[in-house]
């Protein structure tokens, strides 16, 4: 706490203040000051401030909170206070945790908040992954906007079409933001996800159903309104569930049919299909078009579930993840490669032609 926090408190005192077990009452006859450890009534200016600077950490508290952040109502306010657990836990002891440093989780991000000077607030940001690992390890950054580029490629060096997928690169930190910059990092990590959480939060989140999605879209995508209800949930199931996307899928089919894929696990929601889903619809419309057939294959059992197993692999992204000594799994290159030159032909597996019609 320091003498200007004081003298903001002095002039909100005329109003009165009431901050997380701060109160300030004024009635025109003298000060009052309480806090769930005192309480006095009808004191001098002098003595207000004597009160006060006996009390630091809610003088200062209510400080951060009303002149630094900026007041209730805003989606950074209650992000920033949920960081900290500050609706779950009173003023003391969240300074005594904030000393040793808060952690919480937002997707695949670790946020530490721990305490400032005169009661601010400081944060570390960085992957979850990068926990505990020394700052001077990392590659550093102080501008927000660099999250941007942060969040463009993968670990790989892939380009990442989803902000939400968990697939966002490791090896970095901001040691050292304030809360505003904090938000605004977050923001740029994973656009609009703390205003979507905050707004839920508040019931004022608008959700947009998947058929009302299909029905503005125009051109080439004007066909994923053709996607029948099954269809779409296999193509939750692929797209939208934690393993592929953070976000918490708020949408169905429509109000009246909820769909049966996962909703997913995260804090913050999705409120509509997003521009991903709806690509990946347009192709699942264009397979769905297929008349299906029978084919007959000569497979061994254990080659029908390796079959299986590559299928498998694929869908969960671990091809990459298979040691090329490991020759139990069924995904692994060689017995791929051995599947493909026993089972394989000219026509492809099992030398099966796709077309047979068009093969006499």
């Amino acid at each position: 706490m320091n003498d200007a926090q004081v003298e903001a408190l002095v002039e909100a005192a005329e109003e009165g203040v009431e901050t997380d077990g701060l109160r300030v009452p004024h009635d025109g006859t003298g000060y009052g000051f309480e806090t769930p450890e005192v309480s006095h009534e009808g004191l001098s200016e002098a003595e207000f401030r004597t009160a006060a600077e006996e009390s630091p950490w809610f003088v200062s508290n209510w400080h951060y909170w009303t002149h630094v952040v900026g007041g209730p109502g805003s989606a950074r306010y209650a992000f920033l206070r949920w960081v900290e657990g500050a609706d779950d836990h009173d003023v003391p002891e969240r300074y005594e945790a904030l000393s040793a440093g808060t952690d919480r989780e937002w997707g695949q991000l670790s946020i530490t908040a721990t305490l400032g000077e005169d009661g601010l607030r400081r944060y570390d940001l960085r992957h979850e992954a990068d926990t505990g690992v020394p700052e001077d390890e990392l590659e550093g950054y102080v501008d927000p906007l660099d999250a941007r580029r942060i969040a463009t490629y993968d670990d790989e060096g892939r380009y990442r079409p989803l902000s939400t997928a968990p697939t966002l690169r490791t090896g970095w930190v901001y040691p050292d933001l304030e809360g505003a910059a904090l938000v605004e990092a977050v923001e740029f990590l994973y656009p609009a996800t703390v205003e979507n959480w905050h707004r839920e939060r508040r019931g004022e989140l608008d959700i947009t159903h998947f058929r009302e999605t299909a029905e503005r879209q125009t051109g080439i995508y004007s066909i994923v309104d053709q996607l029948t209800v099954e269809e779409l949930d296999a193509a939750a199931e692929a797209c939208c569930v934690d393993s592929q996307c953070l976000k918490r899928r708020m949408w169905d089919e429509d109000e009246e049919t909820p769909l049966d894929a996962p909703r997913g696990e995260e804090a913050f929601p999705c409120r509509e299909p997003c521009s991903l889903l709806v690509t990946a619809a347009r192709k699942f419309v264009t397979l769905g078009r297929e008349e299906t057939r029978s084919y007959e294959f000569e497979l061994t059992p254990t080659e029908k579930e390796q079959v299986e197993e590559i299928i498998d692999a694929v869908a969960e992204g671990r091809v990459g993840a298979i040691r090329e000594a490991d020759l139990n799994d069924g995904a692994n290159r060689y017995r791929a490669r051995y599947l493909r030159a026993l089972r394989g032909g000219e026509h492809g597996l099992s030398n099966t032609p796709t077309y047979p019609e068009d093969h006499g």
